[in-house]
């Protein structure tokens, strides 16, 4: 019997293919029997959920991954597009690394944005505010008609970015707004999130419109706080808490 070497490093454990996953390669191996092209629709998500045999809300964390990613859209009233890039075949790799920079994109978001935040109470101008509150009742509307706002709250931070006024702090948040974005998606796709995002930006403004730094850093770091709380992330967790318990 050989007896292996004390040194010899034990084999690394397998990735854990998460059901979302794999939901998400099935959707893309569809797309590519169907030969759907850039801008052609999705079946509705009751359908596709029925043919593939998983939950609605199994279906529809596949489908956030995959807007994360590039490979699709949604589109209110329109239904889930195809953007023309579903011809990648490592979406399962595409989405992981989304999950796996999701905490860094969270962490420099609190540390930006809450800075921010206060520069913005402090520096803010009349037309800083009405630029604000324009914002607000975008989001307001979007949620309104059913949409998860997703413009608009881009649109409200850089509305609190502007009034900042700070062009490095702008710049910064330039070069991040993709992978924000990112997050953005994720988070607004939670039930429930839109409308408490939208209370979290009105008391951001409001801080902001009282000219008082410390509650508008408050507000916006329980903001950050708030839409950081997202499924995949959840999943994640609950993955290495039963890696553990192997």
């Amino acid at each position: 019997m050989v007896t292996p070497k004390a040194s010899a490093e034990l084999p690394t454990p397998l990735a854990r293919t998460r059901l979302y996953e794999q939901v998400a390669e099935q959707i893309t191996a569809w797309i590519r029997q169907n030969g759907l092209q850039a801008g052609d629709r999705l079946p509705p998500e009751r359908e596709l959920a029925a043919r593939l045999g998983v939950s609605r809300a199994t279906l529809s964390q596949a489908l956030v991954a995959m807007e994360v990613v590039g490979v699709v859209v949604v589109r209110h009233g329109d239904g889930t597009v195809l953007t023309g890039k579903h011809t990648e075949s490592r979406i399962v790799e595409a989405i992981r690394a989304h999950a796996d920079r999701m905490p860094e994109i969270i962490d420099i978001r609190d540390a930006l944005e809450t800075k921010i935040a206060a520069l913005a109470a402090q520096r803010r101008t009349e037309d800083d505010l009405v630029a604000i509150d324009a914002a607000l009742d975008m989001m307001e509307d979007a949620i309104t008609r059913g949409d998860r706002g997703v413009e608009a709250d881009e649109h409200f931070h850089a509305a609190v970015t502007a009034a900042a006024h700070s062009d490095l702090l702008a710049q910064t948040m330039r070069e991040i707004a993709s992978l924000i974005r990112e997050s953005r998606i994720e988070s607004l796709s939670q039930p429930g999130r839109p409308r408490n995002s939208l209370s979290g930006h009105r008391a951001i403004a409001d801080a902001i419109r009282g000219q008082d730094p410390e509650a508008a850093a408050a507000a916006m770091h329980a903001h950050v706080e708030m839409v950081s709380d997202v499924a995949l992330l959840r999943d994640q967790g609950r993955d290495a808490g039963q890696g553990e318990g192997r």
